[in-house]
């Protein structure tokens, strides 16, 4: 099990395309975290809706990832490739990033 666990909770911003965001995520940001050695694991939803309702979700996509070492996360996601990635992200939504640890 990964040593810690980042939700980013996030949707599109305004005027932004989920197919050219979706297109973006499959070619783009899920192979290139996927390949980083800190991370065990990352994976991409959509949120099709809440359980038990029919209210709009407050969220539209949420990301996990799971890091084995955060410091080493750090050091990789600060090199250009990665930051180009990063900023490529940041224009298409607006996100919120938790960082969790399992009970």
């Amino acid at each position: 099990m990964a040593a810690t666990r980042i939700f980013a909770l996030f949707n599109l911003k305004p005027g932004q395309d989920p197919a050219t965001y979706e297109a973006w995520a499959r070619a783009t940001d899920i192979p290139a975290v996927r390949a980083m050695s800190s991370v065990d694991d990352f994976q991409v939803q959509k949120v099709e809706g809440l359980l038990g309702s029919d209210a709009a979700p407050p969220y539209a996509y949420i990301e996990t990832i799971d890091v084995n070492d955060m410091g080493r996360f750090f050091e990789e996601v600060s090199l250009p490739g990665a930051q180009k990635i990063a900023g490529e992200f940041q224009s298409m939504v607006d996100v919120t990033f938790l960082v969790t640890k399992a009970l």
